[in-house]
């Protein structure tokens, strides 16, 4: 059964209309490059037939999730299927940062995921398209594909098997087949890396068998900054004043104003895995564990780490959640999907539950991090969260708490992410 708000926002909405298109007009790295696809290059032209692009109202937001065998792309309004891409494997998505693109880490490295809705400016406007999703061949090698960041108007991509670090101009992408500057770390590693504001890049230190901080190194390579006090170190997020935040296994680890400074955790074995920051907020929420040796934790408490006082708050939520359960809303405030089944929203600024928004049945988190869980995804001023053992996804009003709309998907959702257009 749908439910549908009478407004998902007015540019959501809009974007809905279809409107006939009026014409608008260092080092790198060897991968499998596919030329600009047939669509794109008709949307440049204003074309609108059958299979091609076709102009829109306005931005049109999709989301992509996927499940076994494929990769789903649904109208992030009515969350209707508007594609179904087959792709066998276990298949892991990050946004690209340009509102269009996707990465898909696969066998061979990095490939390219075009989500078939992108805007274009054009003098004192802009003018916004939709064309059916593609999975393209552009494939950017590397052993182990992990982490990929978006930070500023820079991309970068973190090979875990064979310590390569590929950075794009975000736009880039936006042409066809952006060519990456390719720098490798000390020792192939679990990690991930940025590329900071004033160009200089951030990434972890460790080996296959233990990670140990980060450093920032300039453009030429020298290093600008280090530190060896992050045991474990996993996962970043950004935070306002270009501050970054590591998470570490006895606290959080920050950079900012050009140093590294350490927040330790409230217990001798802290656990910060997972973050999500914001770029308009100073604060960084956190999963929490505590206990070292558990094959599984279920924690009940989040931490809320503030980059400007340098203090780490923990807040108890009642029941548990998974790495795939963090978000922020617009205004910066917490979001956690828990295993009640509710969207607990926090005041990051009081570190505490301000409102609680049941969503779905209760669950478990699965023991293999690789099975699919309820996840949250948050866009704009909704959440989207997805039921696997339903095969269903909803969107929820961060304000209000309203069940927007819901949908029974043709396969069990796993990963979730999204695309604004």
């Amino acid at each position: 059964m749908k439910r549908h708000h009478t407004m998902l926002g007015s540019a959501v909405v809009a974007s809905a209309l279809l409107l006939t298109g009026c014409q608008a007009g260092d080092d790198t790295t060897d991968f499998d490059a596919g030329g600009k696809d047939e669509k794109t290059a008709d949307a440049a032209d204003g074309e609108d037939e059958k299979g091609h692009a076709q102009e829109l109202a306005a931005a049109q937001p999709r989301i992509v999730t996927t499940y076994d065998g494929g990769i789903l792309t649904l109208d992030a309004t009515t969350l209707e299927v508007v594609d179904d891409t087959k792709l066998e494997g276990f298949n892991r998505l990050n946004p690209v940062g340009d509102g269009r693109h996707l990465m898909v880490s696969v066998a061979a490295g990095f490939r390219l995921f075009d989500a078939g809705v992108w805007t274009q400016p054009h003098g004192d406007h802009t003018h916004s398209y939709a064309a059916d999703p593609q999975l393209t061949d552009s494939v950017f090698d590397t052993e182990l594909p992990g982490h990929v960041v978006h930070h500023g108007e820079s991309t970068v991509l973190f090979g875990d098997g064979d310590g390569k670090i590929q950075t794009f101009d975000t736009d880039d992408f936006s042409e066809g087949d952006p060519k990456p500057h390719v720098a490798e770390v000390d020792e192939p590693h679990h990690g991930v890396a940025v590329k900071l504001s004033d160009g200089s890049m951030l990434h972890t230190v460790g080996t296959e068998d233990e990670r140990s901080g980060a450093k920032v190194v300039d453009g030429s390579g020298k290093e600008i900054a280090h530190s060896d006090d992050c045991p474990g170190v996993h996962g970043e997020a950004a935070a306002k004043g270009d501050v970054i935040a590591l998470g570490c296994e006895d606290g959080i680890l920050l950079y900012k104003d050009g140093g590294f400074e350490k927040i330790d955790a409230p217990d001798s074995f802290g656990r910060i895995g997972n973050q999500s920051g914001s770029d308009d907020s100073q604060y960084i929420l956190g999963d929490y564990k505590v206990d070292e040796d558990a094959e599984l934790e279920r924690p009940e408490r989040v931490s809320v780490t503030d980059t400007k006082s340098g203090t780490l708050s923990l807040v108890d939520l009642g029941a548990s959640y998974s790495f795939r359960s963090l978000g922020r809303g617009p205004d910066g405030e917490g979001v956690v999907l828990t295993t009640d089944g509710t969207l607990k929203i926090i005041d990051p600024a009081t570190a505490s539950v301000t409102e609680e928004y049941p969503v779905i049945d209760e669950w478990e988190e699965p023991v293999e991090w690789q099975k699919a869980r309820p996840t949250l995804f948050v866009q704009d001023e909704v959440a989207y969260v997805s039921d696997p053992a339903k095969k269903t996804i909803h969107i929820v009003d961060l304000e209000s708490g309203e069940v927007m709309a819901e949908e029974t998907l043709p396969y069990a959702p796993n990963e979730l992410t999204g695309v604004t257009g």
